[in-house]
């Protein structure tokens, strides 16, 4: 964990940021309970989660710590109510009926479910994501539903090269947030950057980076 935070807080250094700027989001898929608590322990807060069903027997063993939990998996029609109603954040958010059906079933005394807007940069088949020319019109109802917070966009570009080509991939999803914040969407977050590219996302302006083998280890079978 803590060799992660240094590796976050020496790209913020190189990006002229202060490391405080971007969080950490711990990718505990597939890891067990007993895993996340220790992970608490040593400080972190944010936990992202791809599956609903693993994920909620987590938030059920987990729940007598003050965690933070995100999604971040492809969204089925059916698990929508239990990500709307046991999640904080929801950062891979395509298509608008989706996003009406987590607004629908947000309960009303909680506060408003952070989302981000997962975007497909490179028009991957086996990816999910809006594509950039769609984006504009899924921001514009997202941010018009009730019990949705638009916060920002989320991306998982091509894994691979170097540190050159892995920022040319960020590049893109800045210039979308920059765009749609020039038309007055207020957004605050980049949610980007893995644990073999986190300094490039960080150096593009990444507010969230998400990590799973660099705190974990290699992931186990799911």
């Amino acid at each position: 964990m803590q060799v992660v935070r240094e590796r976050i807080a020496a790209a913020a250094r190189a990006a002229g940021r202060a490391p405080s700027q971007i969080a950490l989001l711990a990718v505990s898929k597939t890891f067990a309970a007993g895993e996340v608590r220790a992970a608490y322990a040593a400080g972190q807060r944010d936990f992202g989660e791809n599956y609903v069903q693993e994920a909620m027997e987590k938030i059920i063993a987990l729940s007598d710590l003050a965690l933070i939990w995100h999604f971040i998996g492809p969204i089925q029609s059916n698990k929508t109510r239990a990500i709307a109603e046991h999640f904080d954040w929801v950062h891979s958010v395509d298509r608008v009926k989706i996003a009406q059906r987590l607004a629908e079933s947000r309960p009303a005394g909680r506060e408003p479910l952070d989302v981000c807007l997962q975007v497909n940069l490179s028009a991957e088949r086996s990816k999910s994501g809006v594509t950039p020319q769609a984006l504009r019109p899924l921001a514009d109802a997202v941010r018009a539903l009730p019990r949705l917070r638009l916060r920002g966009l989320m991306a998982i570009p091509e894994p691979g090269g170097d540190l050159s080509l892995q920022r040319q991939r960020f590049v893109g999803l800045r210039l979308l947030l920059e765009q749609l914040n020039a038309d007055g969407f207020g957004l605050d977050t980049l949610s980007m950057g893995m644990s073999q590219d986190l300094e490039a996302a960080v150096l593009e302006g990444a507010t969230i980076v998400r990590v799973g083998t660099a705190i974990f280890g290699e992931r186990k079978l799911a």
